[in-house]
């Protein structure tokens, strides 16, 4: 499929009728449906053998090219039906809420020419793969006899094959190592409720019945829950954050859930991966991908950013994050400073500059910069303790350290979006404005909170006064 974004603003509703009007600002189209599940794995850093189907028009030129372009990861086998049209999503978008989606799409069976081309393409290509995964959006592409030999060929190589299911009747999945449902195609299949623990359970177990699979359904803000013939429940909690976006979520949680399954990972294990990958992407706007660098930072028990020091990661790996946050189209912002004693003016800076962007990168100076910088006897707090709070700050995705006096060097190399510092600073007293400016980015000064100082509030402890600016 192609995912296609229409973004603009929204000021107004018409007098014509009463519905928004947009203005738009912006269109993107992106690998949709299989070719996004593809995407996904090519940015965890597997490799993707892509088999599937498109219309011979436009719309399935232009896939193939994205797909071309977005990784060489990706190796691709098209078949086009002629007279189909290629699955067209289009979100129109007023700034992050989705207003309405249109559907362009031939949701009936392929012809039998279309089926035998995908038999022979998964007969060849299964032998170099360590699993298959099966994407049925009930767009026509996996009919019965396609999904006869592709499990067919998945026993043959001795892999697994995962299936994320749309169709009512699961039959033709039997012989699948694994169906990932959410609630609503679990309920579909099996005529059960699955609203409870002990509901998804039973609905579970009939599915696994039908199939001779096992069961990973996926529950939205509940997490996951993995049911096995031979093993018991295992239940994994979501992660809580804020969500943008969950479109394409599914498709990540089938690339991780492959991909780990491919390497030899347990399941439970595999499982693991899958929700923390589902937690990133909903965190994006629009049809997104996880990286390994995201996987990395989430994965650390503490749910922050795991490096040398725990809270702050290296400069090596906030680059990745940043390379792959540019590659979703997200914006990057950077501010930087001591952060000793933390205070509601720094909470005031963050915020502004978490505003400014849709990724926020925070620089502090380590504890030996800290004292060229303000003297002696200071950081009172040491960066290991600096990293881990301002890691723990509602808008902040990344924490680094830098030993230089100036962060010029780390702004160079992380080269984001938006630069944010207080507006007791001039543009041209910013360090790293010049080199921010040179490849298009901008600089934000925002204001500050009066009264708030670390310097003060050290000075006022110190003569036994209150720290409060009321004093």
């Amino acid at each position: 499929m192609v995912d296609h974004y229409v973004t603009g603003r929204v000021q107004r509703v018409s007098d014509e009728a009463p519905v928004p009007i947009l203005h738009v600002a912006e269109e993107r189209w992106t690998a949709g449906g299989a070719a996004n599940v593809a995407a996904n794995i090519a940015a965890l850093g597997g490799n993707a053998i892509l088999a599937g189907l498109t219309g011979s028009d436009p719309a399935g030129s232009m896939l193939a090219g994205v797909l071309a372009g977005l990784s060489e990861r990706i190796e691709a086998h098209l078949v086009t039906e002629p007279g189909r049209p290629t699955t067209i999503k289009t979100r129109y978008m007023g700034g992050q809420h989705q207003i309405v989606r249109v559907d362009r799409e031939q949701p009936a069976p392929i012809s039998r020419s279309a089926e035998d081309q995908l038999i022979r393409i998964i007969a060849e290509l299964a032998g170099d793969c360590g699993a298959i995964m099966l994407s049925d959006y009930a767009k026509g592409a996996l009919t019965d006899r396609v999904l006869a030999a592709a499990i067919a060929a998945g026993e043959k190589a001795g892999i697994p094959v995962i299936v994320d299911p749309k169709r009512a009747d699961w039959s033709a999945y039997r012989g699948a190592a694994l169906i990932t449902p959410n609630r609503k195609e679990l309920q579909l299949a099996t005529g059960r409720p699955c609203d409870s623990d002990a509901a998804c359970a039973a609905a579970a177990a009939l599915a696994m019945h039908m199939t001779q699979a096992s069961i990973l359904l996926t529950r939205s803000e509940q997490g996951m829950s993995l049911y096995r013939e031979d093993a018991g429940e295992r239940h994994l909690a979501a992660k809580a954050r804020e969500v943008f976006d969950v479109s394409g979520a599914g498709d990540t949680v089938a690339a991780s859930l492959a991909l780990c399954l491919a390497a030899g990972l347990p399941v439970e294990t595999a499982m693991q991966a899958a929700n923390i990958a589902a937690g990133i992407v909903v965190a994006k706007r629009g049809t997104a991908t996880a990286s390994p660098a995201e996987l990395i930072a989430e994965i650390d028990q503490s749910g922050r950013a795991v490096g040398s020091l725990h809270g702050a990661m290296s400069l090596a790996e906030a680059r990745a994050l940043r390379l792959a946050w540019g590659r979703e189209g997200l914006s990057v912002g950077f501010t930087n400073g001591c952060f000793d004693i933390l205070h509601a003016g720094h909470v005031s800076l963050v915020r502004q500059a978490a505003a400014a962007c849709d990724r926020l990168i925070v620089a502090l100076n380590s504890d030996a910069s800290v004292r060229a910088l303000k003297g002696p006897d200071r950081p009172v707090q040491s960066e290991t303790v600096r990293a881990e709070v301002m890691a723990a700050i509602k808008g902040v995705d990344a924490v680094i350290l830098f030993s230089e006096p100036t962060p010029l060097e780390v702004i160079s190399e992380l080269r984001p979006d938006v630069l944010v510092k207080g507006a007791d600073y001039t543009e041209d007293q910013i360090v790293g404005a010049d080199s921010v400016r040179e490849h298009g980015g901008r600089i934000l000064r925002v204001p500050l909170v009066d009264g708030q100082s670390t310097t003060a509030i050290i000075d006022r402890s110190r003569r036994g006064r209150s720290p409060l600016p009321s004093d």
